[in-house]
């Protein structure tokens, strides 16, 4: 993940459903429950005072259960829902201030959208699908199509260029509004519950992709999803929401490491804790018992990675973070936590 100046800022954004939505924010009656505010005025609080910032080059994955107001954000980020009130930048621009013709221009250069239904136009072929984004933009038909041909390549789909969606599969269907969003070479990808509709295995597939297009191409992305396996499978960071707001943001081995409450709590407590943490999770000071020339290993490796070499051997394994010595792990410290002692 790249640093620096992040790529997206969002900042105090609301989103209020009803009429005199703006005066809600900052009342009393922003503390009401959903349902007393909803009794009162007819309102509905969706996105909540929500702030956080995406890095470029990261995978910053929201999450939570339905109508905890996810899918709301990505489409205020986006503005295809107008918010009620705060700030949203990309590289410094606020999207929320700009005019009609400066958001077209930005959904057609800048960002991208993948939604869980693809909506492919069925009479068009896949490499026609796919250069649609291109054609609005006015490019010539030779030109998007060499570029879609690129992506074609990019994406799996090598010899489906001439295909109609009806002759592919649900997941090749996501994949060619993958590469349809893709082909306009976007800064950011937004991607709001990509792949729930698919089956478990080409769901795991897709999910493979996202990373390694993520890998070859360094796309800022927003990945939406209720699936926290998914979430710690795709995202750097994660951001957990409940009514609206954001209760928890970390690495998926922050959350699952240190959760905020017990709503975070429940969502992870699933999650097997040796495929998350890694050894700088587990590290501890060497006991006077113990011998201390023992394997060395880097403090950010996975634990389940790390597990044969730390069972088979009969030493700790010293763990080194840049060359400091942040203690050792033993057998010992690795059953305790898969048995979920730890």
């Amino acid at each position: 993940m790249a640093t620096g100046a992040p790529m997206i800022s969002v900042r105090n954004l609301w989103k209020v459903f009803g009429a005199n939505a703006d005066k809600v924010i900052g009342s009393p009656l922003a503390d009401l429950s959903r349902s007393e505010l909803r009794a009162q005025t007819g309102n509905t609080i969706a996105v909540r005072d929500v702030s956080f910032d995406v890095a470029p080059g990261e995978v910053f994955v929201v999450m939570g259960l339905s109508g905890s107001g996810k899918s709301t954000l990505v489409r205020c980020m986006t503005r295809l829902i107008e918010p009620t009130q705060g700030s949203l930048t990309l590289e410094g621009e606020d999207i929320l201030k700009v005019d009609n013709a400066r958001l077209r221009e930005l959904r057609k250069t800048r960002f991208s959208m993948v939604f869980q239904h693809f909506g492919l136009l069925p009479h068009r072929k896949v490499i026609d699908n796919i250069a649609y984004s291109l054609e609005i933009n006015g490019v010539k038909k030779t030109e998007r199509h060499a570029r879609a041909n690129e992506v074609i390549e990019l994406v799996g789909l090598s010899g489906y260029a001439n295909a109609y969606p009806e002759q592919l599969s649900g997941g090749m269907q996501q994949r060619v509004g993958l590469a349809r969003a893709l082909a306009v070479d976007p800064q950011v990808l937004f991607l709001d519950e990509p792949f729930s509709a698919l089956d478990p295995l080409i769901r795991r597939d897709m999910q493979q992709e996202v990373i390694r297009l993520h890998h070859e191409l360094g796309k800022t992305m927003v990945f939406i999803t209720h699936d926290l396996s998914e979430a710690v499978k795709v995202g750097d960071r994660i951001a957990i929401m409940r009514d609206g707001a954001v209760v928890q943001t970390g690495t998926p081995e922050e959350l699952v490491a240190n959760p905020a409450d017990e709503y975070v709590a429940n969502f992870v407590r699933d999650i097997a804790k040796s495929h998350v943490l890694t050894l700088k999770y587990l590290a501890r000071p060497v006991r006077s018992d113990e011998a201390t020339d023992g394997p060395e290993l880097p403090a950010n490796t996975i634990i389940r990675d790390a597990a044969q070499v730390i069972l088979q051997t009969h030493k700790p394994v010293r763990v080194n973070d840049n060359g400091k010595a942040l203690g050792v792990v033993s057998s010992e410290d690795v059953l305790r936590l898969i048995s979920g002692v730890a």
